[in-house]
């Protein structure tokens, strides 16, 4: 009895001992799942914080700037294959969360259709960089000389082909200087032809000299310097230090009234010996077909000498046959006022200015 005692003790110590190594590998056990279902949320945790990061920061991706989408989209990537390479290792549920990312991921990268405005975006460049050579080629063919040919034209445009096209006017070639006026010879009036007064020979020789190209000027200005005294040389430094003209005196001739020059004294211009524009006229197309002829006075006050007159006369009736005829016939002559664009309205060559003296030409 006391050997089948100590037999039933031995044998309930073994089975408790049993028992409790039993159940300290099953708490073992449970507690390892515990620490892994534990890792596992938190892993769950970290991974949602991340991706409502990711998902939260491609928003202000959309700006104009796609090239930063392209550096923070395959970031989350490496990320997901690490995360599903520890969960295949873990357990079953961490595939399941795995494929729940991969699902929400695959859901996340809608904001990677961006790249697509990027392709328009260099495709824009593309066509845009394309017309640039375009725009460059395109200048070539502007200067042909088209369009001058739909002004030559019409007739109102005549005089602006002349202006225009330098080879038609080089084509037409230089109007030939006419004669010299006569000379004074003899002692009796009937025996001597008439000849000019004002229009001295250096003046003459010097009109003559200029290069004139046939039907270069097309009218004849007469103004008045709106001073009572002054010459070439005084205008010419006032026009080009003071109104800042290139050229300097805006007129092709001055004609004095006695004060600074002699009274009917005709001075060239510069602008005559170079043939160029004038600068007497508020139009730059008139002033190209236009030679400019001032008077010395203020006309608004006085009225010009009788030399003044008679000079300017023979100088106009010399200029008219020194230029040519035109396709309209003789040179006109008109006052400043009645050639000056209505734009700019001027009382030049003055009020009282005798007007009826055109009536010559």
């Amino acid at each position: 009895m006391i050997a089948s005692r100590a037999l039933l003790r031995s044998v309930a110590v073994v089975r408790f001992r049993i028992w409790f190594a039993t159940a300290l590998a099953f708490g073992a056990l449970v507690s390892g799942l515990l620490r892994g279902q534990v890792n596992e949320e938190k892993r769950r945790d970290q991974s949602e914080e991340t991706e409502t990061r990711a998902a939260a920061t491609p928003k202000p991706k959309k700006s104009p700037t796609p090239k930063t989408k392209r550096h923070h989209t395959p970031t989350p990537k490496p990320k997901t294959a690490k995360k599903k390479s520890g969960a295949k290792k873990t357990s079953d549920k961490a595939k399941k969360s795995a494929e729940s990312k991969s699902a929400r991921k695959e859901e996340t990268p809608k904001p990677r259709k961006t790249p697509a405005p990027q392709v328009e975006e260099a495709r824009t460049g593309s066509e845009t960089a394309a017309p640039q050579p375009r725009a460059i080629a395109v200048p070539t063919p502007a200067p042909s000389p088209q369009p001058k040919p739909a002004r030559a034209v019409s007739a109102g445009a005549q005089p602006q082909v002349v202006i225009e096209k330098s080879g038609i006017e080089e084509d037409q070639g230089f109007e030939p200087p006419p004669s010299p006026p006569p000379r004074r010879y003899g002692f009796w009036p009937w025996s001597r032809p008439v000849s000019y007064r004002y229009l001295t020979s250096s003046v003459v020789e010097a009109i003559r000299r200029a290069p004139v190209k046939r039907r270069r000027w097309q009218f004849i200005v007469v103004h008045n310097s709106g001073t009572r005294q002054g010459n070439a040389r005084v205008f010419d430094y006032y026009h080009k230090h003071v109104r800042r003209m290139q050229n300097g005196l805006a007129y092709h001739f001055v004609i004095g009234n006695g004060t600074s020059t002699g009274n009917g004294q005709i001075e060239i211009g510069d602008r005559w010996r170079r043939q160029i524009n004038g600068g007497h006229v508020h139009s730059d197309y008139l002033n190209n077909i236009s030679l400019g002829i001032c008077l010395v006075g203020d006309f608004n006050r006085d009225q010009p000498t009788r030399a003044q007159l008679d000079a300017c006369e023979e100088l106009i009736r010399y200029l008219r046959d020194r230029c040519g005829k035109t396709e309209r016939g003789t040179i006109p002559v008109k006052p400043h006022r009645e050639i000056n664009p209505p734009r700019w309205p001027t009382d030049c060559p003055g009020d009282d200015f005798p007007y009826s003296w055109f009536r010559r030409f």
